[in-house]
């Protein structure tokens, strides 16, 4: 990298980026909450769309039941600011109806269609980016974050707890506040080389010997009993996990309601 994006305000920041979980209790200002969401909705989106919505929860009773829905993670109950990231079509359907764009679809001779699981990727594509701009954002105002994935488990549950609507799916939550302590004493994740991500004009499959390289500086130590090697014990811990099961589980329950017949 040359000298001036060493420099970068904003380079610097993306690099430095930490995963904060544990936060000063004092509670975000409102300008401060205003510029992380201003930030998220400034982010790219589809067509100018905005398939997206965000969902400030701010009741702690919320809170608290999140913890326990999202594989018990407690900094959810402390968090001054939470925010959950909808992939959402919900919102331009019900403006479709408004504009009965159903009734022109018949005169047409047009098939009108409701969301389908293409509209579903699109939508949590742009709830993502949105979720990354705020991520940034508040970074830039020395605030730290955290995302839960596992929102996207025990739907029935979180779409009861938040009355979400059928073309609404939560993708992502958020967790913000001011790192409690000095967050450069957190050591920055590592990441694998960049050959082994990037690549030029097609898909590049690794080798063995290519996976010996790119985990050997991978800090993750072995925490299943009997795994063998990194991968085994990776799949255990994450992708074979119960956690894993569960959203696949409640991924499925949802598309399945997504893209159901009338």
């Amino acid at each position: 990298m040359d000298e001036k994006n060493q420099n970068n305000q904003t380079i610097e920041l993306i690099k430095n980026r930490r995963t904060i979980r544990t936060y000063d209790p004092k509670a975000l200002t409102q300008d401060e909450i205003d510029a992380i969401v201003q930030g998220a909705m400034r982010a790219p989106t589809a067509g100018n769309m905005m398939f997206y919505s965000i969902i400030q929860v701010t009741d702690q009773k919320l809170k608290d039941r999140l913890v326990v829905t999202c594989d018990n993670q407690p900094h959810i109950a402390k968090a001054p600011l939470v925010l959950l990231f909808l992939a959402d079509m919900q919102r331009w359907w019900d403006y479709f109806k408004v504009c009965k764009v159903e009734e022109m679809c018949q005169e047409r001779s047009k098939d009108f269609q409701t969301p389908q699981e293409s509209d579903l990727l699109l939508a949590s594509c742009d709830a993502l980016i949105a979720a990354q701009n705020a991520v940034i954002a508040a970074e830039a105002l020395g605030i730290g974050s955290c995302y839960i994935g596992d929102i996207m488990e025990n739907y029935e549950i979180h779409r009861e707890m938040f009355d979400l609507p059928r073309w609404a799916f939560p993708i992502t939550l958020l967790c913000f506040g001011h790192p409690k302590g000095d967050k450069n004493k957190i050591p920055l994740t590592s990441r694998f080389p960049q050959k082994f991500i990037h690549f030029t004009n097609k898909y590049t499959r690794l080798s063995e010997q290519n996976f010996t390289e790119m985990l050997k500086n991978d800090r993750r130590g072995m925490r299943i009993k009997d795994a063998q090697n990194i991968g085994q014990n990776l799949y255990l811990s994450k992708l074979g996990a119960d956690y894993s099961l569960e959203m696949r589980r409640s991924v499925k329950v949802a598309i399945k309601e997504w893209i159901k017949k009338e």
